[in-house]
């Protein structure tokens, strides 16, 4: 599947963990993104999380954390 994001930000939030399990000197063990995406219209959050999941299969096993914030571009808009 293709999102075709309208917005994706991928932060390395490692540094806020520090000393926390799975954190590691160097980072990159701690990430939260958010995705627009109108490709979640009509989708819980438990379905777009799924969605990214299976997208990101490989790369979550190398990572100890992932946040993941996901919303419709009208979502993204009434938001602020």
């Amino acid at each position: 599947m293709v999102l075709e994001p309208i917005e994706l930000n991928i932060a390395d939030v490692s540094d806020k963990h520090k000393g926390h399990s799975g954190w590691k000197e160097g980072g990159q063990t701690h990430f939260h993104i958010t995705i627009v995406s109108d490709h979640f219209i009509d989708k819980s959050k438990l379905e777009r999380h799924k969605i990214i999941n299976e997208l990101l299969f490989d790369e979550i096993k190398m990572i100890h954390s992932l946040s993941i914030s996901t919303k419709t571009s009208k979502e993204n808009d009434s938001a602020g």
